[in-house]
């Protein structure tokens, strides 16, 4: 990670703009705040990426409040490719002024040079490719899949510089922490499951009881602590083992697996207030 920051100190001072991929369930967990330093007064642009995923009321309120910070935002679902192709029209937006300004020495048709970055798992790489309409980053749906920079031309106005995905040293919180291992952001092979489990479903018990209840037949889930939840969940499916016990092992795992794929409903687990 510190050679990384370290590259991306250097290569930030070759472009004009910085695009900062996060997962619109988690817009703060989901951003990496070295970042901000790393970039210095760079313009930027924050792609909500999974906006399929998130909760469109709750996804509007987290847009106002980066616009009232000062950032170019965009809302995308990189994996069908919905709103990737405004990413241009949104770049030139946040970087108007210089525009004009290369406009009046007569540098017209100077291509856009932008940076994309964020933590591991959020996007980017499959944003990059649809942006670019090939394959030119490579792309999977496990953290870490990027390793170096990669210079991609998407037309004659616009090229991009794909970037690892870089976190932190450590979390400053928890909360911080279990967020980014509910998206995938964190291997599952160095989480609890069954702990990740319990504390996504607690979460959602406050946040969508409703959704949740209705996902899993759950009688009262208010009130509920994660664990009794889980064994809920599992007995629900049918998902027991010998002597009649809750397989909440395997229960976790489909939890965590719907939850990813969007199968439990459109969910924002932070909200502008928690700030």
């Amino acid at each position: 990670m510190t050679k990384t920051r370290r590259q991306m100190e250097q290569d930030v001072k070759q472009v004009d703009l910085v695009a900062e991929v996060v997962d619109a369930r988690i817009p703060i967990s989901s951003r990496n705040p070295d970042i901000d330093a790393m970039v210095g007064g760079r313009p930027r642009l924050i792609i909500f990426n999974r906006a399929d995923q998130a909760d469109p009321a709750m996804t509007a309120r987290w847009i106002a409040w980066f616009e009232r910070k000062g950032y170019g935002v965009l809302k995308t679902d990189a994996k069908s490719g919905k709103g990737v192709s405004q990413f241009s029209a949104a770049a030139k937006g946040v970087l108007r002024d210089k525009l004009a300004a290369w406009r009046e020495k007569g540098q017209v048709g100077r291509p856009i040079r932008a940076m994309v970055v964020g933590v591991p798992n959020v996007g980017k790489s499959t944003f990059i490719n649809k942006l670019a309409r090939r394959k030119s980053a490579r792309a999977g749906d496990r953290p870490g899949v990027t390793r170096g920079k990669q210079w991609v031309s998407v037309d004659a106005g616009l090229e991009l510089l794909d970037t690892p995905g870089i976190l932190w040293p450590k979390f400053e919180d928890e909360t911080t922490g279990l967020h980014l291992a509910f998206t995938g952001a964190v291997k599952d092979e160095i989480t609890d499951l069954e702990g990740l489990a319990c504390a996504l479903l607690e979460l959602l018990r406050d946040r969508y009881p409703q959704a949740l209840a209705e996902r899993y037949k759950l009688a009262e889930p208010g009130g509920l602590p994660g664990w009794a939840l889980l064994e809920q969940c599992a007995r629900g499916r049918g998902m027991l083992v010998s002597g009649g016990e809750a397989d909440t092992e395997r229960m976790a795992k489909v939890l965590l697996d719907e939850f990813r794929g969007g199968k439990l409903g459109r969910f924002t687990l932070e909200i502008p207030e928690d700030q």
